[in-house]
């Protein structure tokens, strides 16, 4: 019976799909069925009809892997996008790891995982990342380093458009997976009394190289009936820093040639990489709560030479942080997330002294930068918020420029990015220079 249901249900998901590529039936949507058939119909009316993550635009071919260093949970986690080298017929890897991430997305979301793990794996589970995986790593000088935080309730891959364009205009990006219980899914290993005897999880990229570790998953924690939210942010936020800071000590190990222990089996050999980063010339960038926890790492960590935070989530900080904030930061904003509260607080980070910058894209929602943007259809995608108004790949476009003439600039890079400029200052029909909102003037 339970099989019978599967298959009942996946064939239901199918046929609503099938339907909504046809436009005769929207208006006649039962209101009991309008949230299944939003996410049945997902990958509808795409642009062009190839709903793909676009690749790096950049002279250099992209690899990635994983890396995890140590297996407990206070371990590190990361996925590394790198210039690799070329190769005809790259593997690349899928945009979502395993089944236990649909789980976790879909506890996120708060509807039923059975369902949803059908739902998101016919809609999704093909979707791939244009990066190689594994692939021999690119020697050719010394690459700046950029540490990305992803968002609440996301996980290291769900930002791969970003990272996998700044890895192809030749920077080494490691983007953090967090484990403060504010990915909506990650996982790590426990030590088995009884090797060989348990089962790993549903992906064979990232099996542990011991027989005697068994994974461990950790989901989203929601918070609790009457829980003041504040303090589990900020604690989130602190620990989110110093992920990002142990992930960017484990860089210097590899650069510098120490041996570093993957706990992931993986044919990609991390001493290709010794002597090949610019430490000089480090980065940090994040969404949302990765936008808070790039201001908490400039705060702690003065070798992140500058911020890029985008469509920053202010709430989990400290504002008595702010005077310790150093180092340039750029804010680029949606235009349909932002409110007055958040972005005064992002304008008590203004100084005369260290450089502060802050751009809107018109026509954007606070789904514009993770990958999901290019992954839904047009009107489905809008109705969920997903995507704005604005074609995505103008406005990743235009995010992915303004971060490299940034990155440009405070890193002291010898390369054309400064060509964009101008974006910096919000000089582009699709931006706005500062903000699209109305901050009464007593409140600054």
């Amino acid at each position: 019976m339970c099989s019978v249901g599967r298959l009942v249900q996946l064939t239901l998901v199918k046929r609503v799909y099938e339907w909504s590529k046809s436009t005769s039936g929207l208006q006649f949507i039962p209101k009991k069925w309008n949230w299944f058939c939003v996410i049945a119909m997902g990958n509808s009316s795409g642009h062009n009809n190839t709903m793909t993550i676009p690749p790096g635009k950049g002279p250099h071919q992209v690899g990635c892997t994983d890396l995890m260093v140590g297996h407990t949970v206070q371990g590190t986690f990361m996925r590394i996008y790198y210039p690799c080298q070329a190769t005809e017929h790259p593997h690349l890897p899928d945009w979502v790891p395993c089944r236990e991430y649909f789980n976790g997305l879909a506890d996120f979301m708060k509807i039923n995982r059975a369902l949803s793990e059908r739902i998101f794996n016919y809609l999704f589970g093909s979707c791939k990342i244009p990066a190689a995986w594994n692939a021999s790593f690119k020697p050719d000088g010394k690459y700046p380093v950029i540490i990305f935080s992803h968002g609440l309730g996301a996980f290291r891959t769900l930002y791969s458009a970003i990272c996998v364009e700044l890895a192809s205009q030749g920077f080494i990006v490691a983007a953090v997976e967090h484990r403060d219980e504010s990915s909506s899914a990650t996982f790590y290993f426990k030590e088995n009394a009884e090797p060989g005897t348990k089962r790993h999880m549903s992906s064979d990229i990232s099996k542990p190289v011991s027989d005697n570790l068994e994974e461990v998953w950790m989901y989203y924690r929601p918070l609790k009936t009457g829980e003041n939210e504040f303090p589990l942010r900020n604690k989130q936020v602190k620990q989110r820093a110093d992920e990002c800071i142990r992930a960017l000590d484990i860089l210097f190990d590899i650069h510098s040639g120490k041996s570093v222990e993957n706990v992931l089996q993986s044919n990609f050999d991390l001493s290709t990489m010794e002597n090949s980063m610019d430490l000089c010339r480090i980065a940090v960038m994040g969404h949302s709560f990765g936008g808070a926890t790039v201001i908490e790492c400039l705060c702690k960590e003065v070798r992140f030479k500058c911020g890029v935070a985008l469509d920053t989530w202010m709430f989990p900080l400290d504002e008595e942080i702010f005077p310790g904030v150093k180092q340039p930061i750029f804010f680029i904003n949606s235009e349909k997330f932002q409110w007055i509260g958040n972005i005064i607080r992002m304008k008590k980070l203004d100084s005369a002294i260290f450089p502060r910058k802050m751009i809107t894209i018109k026509g954007t929602v606070h789904q514009s930068f993770p990958d999901f943007t290019f992954l839904t259809g047009n009107w489905i995608g809008r109705l969920m918020k997903l995507k704005g108004e604005i074609d995505p790949h103008i406005a990743l476009d235009l995010c992915n420029k303004a971060t490299l003439a940034f990155l440009q600039r405070h890193l002291s890079l010898n390369r054309d990015f400064n060509q964009w400029d101008p974006l910096i200052e919000g000089k582009d029909d699709n931006l706005i220079p500062g903000t699209n909102i109305t901050i009464p003037h007593s409140s600054i």
